[in-house]
């Protein structure tokens, strides 16, 4: 009789045992970033890792809503907590308009067990704001011209203008009790020796649910558990991300079990995943995610070739960018015809777009003065080769192929292109100091109703002078598109903003600084007992939700 009733005990524990008994989850991504500080450059591959370990102030949700994550609540002028406020007269005309804008903390503690504080942003603030920082774009700290703390976890912001998107404030914060000896040593060397990169593993570092615990570079990420975490309580108590930059080796290794799963947002490429899903449909849940990432060419407009913007509008036309998306997406990649997405409220259709017309290209490059063929080559007057480089990330097969497609198609309209395929990290670290002599395939990820400012605005070209500061790599300026961008930050009225809008799609459109080739689809391959991986389709990824991951038999 005891031992029956002991089997039943045993029995019952089984049963009873947690769903999500697997402790430890593999993934892996494509990309390892340069720096892992949150305010120096600007890559995917970094934000994936540092949104299980940290948090912004706000971000937006799967549904596209802004939501608080470390504030406690969302300021707005409904609730009182953002004001339009008068600003001093500084002596050059009538006082101009501001904001004030009142955020509480959370309850927050950095690894080490350090609060998060008040202090950690007016840190963040000061780093963002210093010209020698280096961080991916100074625009928005500069912005803020008041920080008064009134305790700990209490502050206000002053702001220099009004804008519409006043509360998304998606801030990165760095823990000043371990940056802040580091900055003030020495500013200008700031970016080659903060902690992040020296000393990753530091439990400072982080007060997500997650912190680095192992870092071996180009190879993995190994997370644990962040016991200061005050948040919902994580499923597992380590993840291991591994880095396998071929996405023909990513497939390889989740069908041999190496991998649980793989980073829909910079994992398998979308035709890697048509074939998975017919294959493996019985043990994967394949979600095709319509994304706000922007899949285009940067043109180094201080290239002579590509100066003139009759080159510019030749070449998107030489591209035939509805076969490429039929042929390599299955046809699931819409075109893109500018910054905006037509997902996006924002987008305007009546902006100029450009189909596939190689007729109307050579004429362009007849007009644009290079109209003498040799070799099946053009060259100008001056007997100047149009033979461009285009330089994009080495790994990514899709991204290869859709380069050597356009390497053909522009070979038909007498133009030579060389392909450069580099490791993500030298190539964004090339982006960023402007170090393209071509053209540049890549994609943004963007946000809902985001102003294209640090890409597309003259005060956003980085150089020397300004710390390497800004996105706007192909060096584009235009008072006009200044003003729209400007005008457009500023404006309250949906539909007053939403005219302005058009008008920076439509200047876009002209000019071509950057050739729109899609938006893309990402693919999430989800093993059908890995719960709670939700895609966003923004630049705030589904790894800010990792908590709510769980592995369910």
């Amino acid at each position: 009789m005891i031992r029956r009733l002991l089997s039943l005990v045993f029995a019952l524990c089984a049963f009873a045992a947690p769903a999500h008994a697997k402790d430890e989850l593999v993934l892996a991504m494509t990309q390892t970033p340069g720096t892992w500080n949150p305010l120096i450059s600007s890559m995917l591959a970094k934000s994936l890792i540092s949104n299980m370990t940290a948090r912004p102030l706000t971000a937006w949700d799967a549904n596209w809503t802004l939501v608080c994550l470390v504030c406690s609540d969302l300021p707005t002028i409904a609730n009182g907590k953002a004001r339009v406020i008068d600003l001093p007269d500084d002596g050059k005309g009538p006082g101009k308009k501001g904001m004030e804008i009142d955020i509480e903390l959370r309850d927050m503690r950095w690894g080490d067990g350090v609060p998060v504080t008040a202090k950690d942003v007016a840190f963040t603030l000061e780093v963002g704001r210093h010209p020698q920082s280096g961080v991916a774009s100074s625009e928005s700290y500069k912005r803020i011209i008041k920080f008064d703390a009134r305790d700990d976890r209490h502050f206000t912001m002053t702001i220099d203008r009004v804008t519409f998107d006043y509360n998304s404030l998606g801030l990165s914060l760095l823990p000043a009790h371990i940056e802040k000896p580091i900055f003030d040593a020495n500013p200008a060397e700031y970016r080659n020796k903060t902690a992040y990169d020296t000393d990753l593993t530091n439990p400072g570092l982080a007060f997500g649910p997650f912190r680095i615990v192992e870092s071996v570079p180009g190879s993995r990420i190994v997370l644990e558990r962040n016991p200061t975490w005050t948040g919902e309580k994580a499923h597992f108590k380590r993840i291991v991300v591994r880095i396998i930059e071929n996405t023909a080796a990513l497939e390889a290794n989740l069908l041999s079990g190496n991998v649980d799963y793989i980073l829909g947002e910079l994992g398998l490429s979308l035709d890697q995943a048509l074939a998975f899903e017919k294959r493996h449909k019985d043990k994967y849940n394949v979600i095709y995610k319509p994304a706000l990432i922007y899949e285009h060419i940067d043109a180094m407009l201080d290239n002579p070739l590509l100066a003139d913007k009759r080159v510019r509008q030749a070449i998107l036309l030489a591209i035939d960018r509805k076969a490429i998306s039929e042929k390599l997406f299955d046809g699931k990649q819409p075109l893109a015809h500018g910054p905006i997405s037509p997902l996006d409220p924002m987008f305007s259709p009546v902006a100029r777009q450009y189909p596939y017309a190689p007729a109307d290209a050579r004429r362009f490059l007849d007009e644009a003065g290079f109209k003498d063929v040799k070799n099946g080559i053009r060259h100008n007057a001056k007997g100047e080769r149009l033979s461009i480089e285009i330089t994009t990330t080495a790994g990514n097969r899709v991204r290869e192929q859709v380069a050597q497609v356009i390497q053909s198609q522009l070979r038909q309209i007498g133009i030579e292109l060389r392909i450069k395929a580099e490791p993500p990290r030298i190539f964004s670290e090339g982006l960023n100091r402007r170090n393209f002599g071509g053209l540049a395939m890549y994609a943004w990820v963007q946000q809902p109703e985001g102003v294209p400012r640090s890409t597309l605005h003259s005060d956003e070209i980085p150089s020397a002078k300004n710390g390497w500061s800004g996105q706007n790599y192909p060096g584009y300026r235009n008072a006009q598109m200044d003003k729209a961008l400007d005008d457009a930050e500023r404006e309250l009225d949906e539909g007053k903003r939403r005219t302005l809008f058009a008008d920076i799609q439509r200047i876009h459109a002209e000019d071509l600084p950057v050739l729109p080739l899609f938006f893309r689809v990402d693919p999430f391959v989800i093993p059908k007992p890995l719960k709670g991986v939700v895609p966003t389709g923004t630049l705030n990824s589904s790894t800010l939700w990792v908590e709510q991951w769980r592995w369910e038999k």
